[in-house]
């Protein structure tokens, strides 16, 4: 069943695969490598054990990842500058999206106690690792969320230092950081709502649920990066305010895509391909919008059976048993599907899809990055991981 969930339907004429620059992964990430390298060696000097935290921090940045959000700013960027201009004075600025990145997924890891990522251990886990094998004094755990905690401010930081080597104007600068400020407080508002819903759930619903998702992820994995390149262009011309409003409606339609694919990959994605475990929104109840959808198409006793233990049973040794042991998350996530939420997910992925696609038909972009952009749009939401 979870392979026939995953797979999606998008029946909008466009192939699969994205489309991006020649290299420019491989670019961001020699741009990330050489920062941090030298960041690293800093702490080392001040102290052995900063110089560790430094290379762990290296290694959560650097291992694994879709680079996405780079990508996205690199196709707004390239969407309306000359056909040859050199990526490399806006370097800087793309790979700073990834720091930010990293902060915000370690933070989130944090906050919902997550085991793994990217098919790895998770930071707070690291560091809880590190801290036992070490033999120090203190509860591990709380070791290893405080210097997640720090992990996380620490590549803020970075990404900010990262940010002010682009090269680029000083009022171009000013423009990018503009844009990259709201692309922060609109990521954590929308975390914070995140937080919020699974304390709440019975004041959610569909709406808010998108709302969440269009703060906590669509706001700063493709709309903001989008306006992000275009700021990093330079001055506007005349065009600018159609491609900004361009850019504002795709980013929107296909970040809410992402993250839709996200709710469903969390229920039933496979944790060897995604990197992180299945099922943990179901285990605490969170309000996403695959959930919402459920409740609302559920049963009285479908409804019953998808919600969560309020007190956190206690599972007992062999796994077996109670309302949140994986015999019972499983039993959710086949309700979730039985209810008909996942089809009606699946539908507005495909209009999201769409309605991203249709913004950039007639936008005043260079036909490579409509290209790419459309295919983006495709490849991001029909992800297995």
């Amino acid at each position: 069943m979870a392979n026939d969930i995953l797979e999606g339907n998008p029946r909008i004429g466009i192939p699969r695969q994205t489309v991006q620059a020649d290299g420019l992964t491989t670019a961001v990430e020699g741009t990330l490598s050489e920062f941090l390298s030298g960041q690293t060696a800093a702490l080392e000097d001040v102290d052995p054990a900063l110089g560790r935290f430094a290379r762990t921090t290296r290694d959560l940045v650097l291992t694994g990842g879709k680079r996405l959000r780079p990508t996205f700013a690199y196709w707004g960027w390239r969407g309306v500058v000359a056909a040859r201009e050199p990526v490399e004075p806006v370097l800087p600025a793309l790979a700073a999206l990834e720091l930010m990145h990293t902060f915000a997924l370690v933070h989130d890891d944090v906050m919902d106690d997550s085991a793994t990522r990217r098919g790895g251990p998770t930071a707070h886990r690291i560091f809880a690792a590190q801290h036992s094998n070490a033999g120090r004094l203190g509860d591990p755990d709380h070791f290893g969320t405080t210097s997640a905690i720090l992990v996380g401010d620490l590549c803020l930081v970075w990404a900010d230092q990262l940010l002010a080597r682009a090269a680029v104007s000083t009022a171009t600068l000013f423009a990018v950081r503009a844009c990259y400020d709201r692309m922060r407080i609109e990521a954590v508002a929308g975390q914070y709502l995140d937080v919020l819903g699974e304390t709440e759930p019975a004041a959610w619903s569909v709406d808010r649920a998108l709302l969440v998702a269009r703060h906590k992820t669509a706001s700063y994995t493709v709309q903001r990066p989008l306006q992000f390149g275009l700021a990093l262009a330079g001055p506007a011309d005349s065009d600018a305010a159609a491609v900004d409003e361009a850019y504002n409606r795709y980013g929107i339609a296909v970040g809410e895509a992402f993250q839709l694919r996200d709710d469903l990959l969390g229920v039933y994605g496979d944790p060897v391909v995604t990197g992180k475990p299945a099922g943990d929104d179901l285990l605490t109840g969170k309000p996403t919008t695959l959930l919402m959808l459920a409740h609302q198409l559920a049963s009285p006793a479908q409804r019953a059976e998808l919600t969560p233990d309020p007190a956190g049973a206690v599972i007992p040794a062999d796994g077996s048993g109670g309302l949140n042991s994986p015999a019972a998350i499983a039993r959710r996530a086949e309700v979730i599907a039985e209810t008909g939420a996942v089809a009606q997910v699946e539908a507005l992925i495909q209009q999201r899809v769409a309605e991203g696609v249709e913004a950039l038909a007639s936008a005043p972009i260079h036909d490579d990055a409509r290209a790419a952009l459309t295919n983006l749009a495709a490849s991001a939401s029909h992800r297995r991981a």
